[in-house]
Order: structure tokens, then sequence, then C-alpha cells
């Protein structure tokens, strides 16, 4: 089983565990929203481009809507089992989910008070280090200032470069790092850096 799977079982327990009515880190949504948002995704690719496209968003939300209205279960189902065979992120499901997985199973673990980050084996760290290298210059690309990325073994990445500006490192592992990456708050890492700098790379908006 790859992580993508593993990731995928574990984030349809913890929304099995904590209801359909828990907060979860993707602004107002409840996991009953962000298991339809999985869902419409996955299923529907006549709405899932407005995830990306503007103009399409309010045909996606509409169809979410309707796809959050289904019975709980049903939902979580059609999450575990993941992509149909026709859809187009098949193919491509351990590359295309593993963070989309891993990301939303720490939504769910850390939209409530109380939570404690994972221990992730070795491998599962490297491969999302891989990840966070390639996508971390999308994440930190409107930052003002140099943004590198570090973990506690050693590993760095200068992932945003600005002439002339001071330079702000954020530390953590892998996992931490690629939470924060993706606009997650709720995160273990460190900084250096001129503290005005680092506030203003804390506080930038970093979607992708």
């Amino acid at each position: 089983m790859n992580m993508a799977q593993r990731e995928r079982r574990a984030l349809v327990d913890a929304m099995s565990t904590v209801g359909p009515d828990a907060p979860t880190l993707c602004g107002d949504w409840t996991v009953r929203d962000l298991a339809a948002h999985l869902v419409v995704r996955e299923r529907r690719p006549d709405a899932s481009p407005g995830i990306m496209l503007k103009p399409l968003a309010g045909y996606l939300e509409s169809v979410q809507t309707k796809a959050a209205r289904r019975p709980f279960p049903e939902l979580l189902e059609d999450v575990r089992t993941g992509p149909p065979w026709w859809s187009p992120l098949k193919p491509v499901d351990a590359v295309a989910n593993m963070t989309e997985m891993f990301v939303h199973h720490e939504d769910v673990r850390r939209g409530a008070p109380g939570w404690a980050p994972r221990e992730l084996p070795a491998a599962d760290e490297a491969k999302l280090w891989t990840m966070l290298r390639r996508m971390g210059k999308m994440a930190y690309r409107k930052s003002p200032v140099t943004v590198e990325l570090a973990t506690p073994d050693g590993r760095n990445a200068v992932v945003h470069t600005k002439s002339g500006t001071a330079k702000v490192t954020l530390t953590g592992k892998p996992s931490e790092l690629l939470l924060h990456a993706f606009g997650r708050d709720e995160v273990r890492i460190e900084t250096a850096g001129d503290p005005e700098a680092v506030r203003t790379v804390l506080s930038l908006d970093r979607s992708v």
C-alpha cells in the first residue's frame, strides 16, 4: 500500500471518528464539506476544474453543496474507494493524491485543540520533502524576502530568492513544512531571520 492509499484510509477513519460536523483547517468547512470536496474532485470532472479556475468556481460550489447533502456514510465510502476507473486521477493516484490525502488528513486531525504531530516513517518524510521542494517555489512566490526551508537533520532548500533582501529560514520536519507551504498555520516549525521579515513570511498568502 502506497502512502496516498495509507493516508486516504487514515483520513476516512479520522472523519468517521470526529463526525460530519467537526471543524477542519479548511476555513469554515466542516468534515462533511471536506468529504464533499474530495468526492467532487475525484468523481466530477465537469466541476473539479473550478478548484483552480475562478470563472468555474460558482459551478463547482453548487455541485459541491449538492454533494454535501448526501448521507455522510456514502460520502466516506466514495472517499475511501478513491477515484473510479474512468477518473483522470486514477492512473496517477499514488502521486497526485499523496499530498492531498496527507494534508487533508491533518486538516481533520488538527481542526480541534489538543492535536500533536504524528511520527511518520522516514521514507514518508523523504517523499514529502521531495514534494515540498517542488511546490515550495509556488507557495512562497509572493514573499518580498528570500525563503529557505530546512529540516533538523540538515536538509535545506532555498525556495524563493529575492536579491538584496533578508533571508527567512523555516525549520521543521518535511511534514510540518509541507503543511505550512499549503497555507496551514497549525504547525510545529521554528523560524530564523529578521523579526519583521519572519512575520511577513508567516502571514503570506501561500495558496497555490
